[in-house]
């Protein structure tokens, strides 16, 4: 089925990539951990919205439709790297998982943190506390219930703070995002339009 192409839709779109890309770039680091990865998730996200901008335009909540399409690549993404570190592993002895050189900014240690939750929480997490997303605007972008939101963020808190050694989890998730929009943690991904630098919510 092809998209129907008009000035005003071609605008609004343009509109929507501005405003949203680098939040949905950002979003796509933290539930992948793959600083190399979030750029191209992203506008591969895009890209699927583009081909279906007449449904989504029409939506009551776009941002929450674009926010469960990056969540669904990227549970993509993380299936198919997980299948292909079993294979390596094969190969490779594991690397040590502790870092150990005090330098290292807190910030890679929740992104760490993160890595190691289960998808669903660490989405919830992300989107709530490093996005600031209601728990019904969570529960619309990943397509669950306001309940499972709730617990799943509970649950994922929890594992984080057993993780990390302390009860400022809330803040430290917040910095792990502004280190990502800041660029401190995307290292030397590819640049594209920052129209929608950073926006806080």
């Amino acid at each position: 089925m092809g998209t129907v192409v008009d000035d005003t839709a071609s605008a609004e779109f343009h509109a929507f990539f501005e405003r949203h890309y680098a939040e949905l770039s950002r979003l796509a680091h933290l539930l992948t951990g793959e600083a190399d990865t979030a750029d191209d998730l992203a506008a591969d996200a895009l890209l699927a919205l583009w081909h279906r901008w007449d449904r989504v335009r029409a939506a009551d909540h776009p941002a929450a439709y674009a926010r469960g399409v990056v969540a669904n690549l990227a549970r993509t993404r993380i299936r198919s790297a997980v299948r292909e570190r079993r294979r390596i592993a094969l190969f490779w002895s594991p690397r040590e998982e502790r870092i150990e050189n005090p330098d290292v900014p807190g910030v890679v240690d929740v992104q760490e943190a993160l890595r190691r939750l289960p998808f669903r929480k660490r989405a919830c997490v992300v989107l709530r506390h490093a996005f600031d997303l209601s728990e019904k605007d969570t529960a619309l972008a990943l397509g669950v219930s306001v309940g499972t939101v709730k617990s799943q963020t509970s649950k994922g808190m929890a594992e984080l703070q057993r993780l990390l050694g302390t009860r400022e989890v809330p803040r430290q998730v917040h910095a792990a995002v502004a280190a990502t929009a800041g660029g401190e943690a995307v290292g030397n991904a590819r640049k594209r339009p920052h129209g929608a630098r950073g926006r806080k919510r």
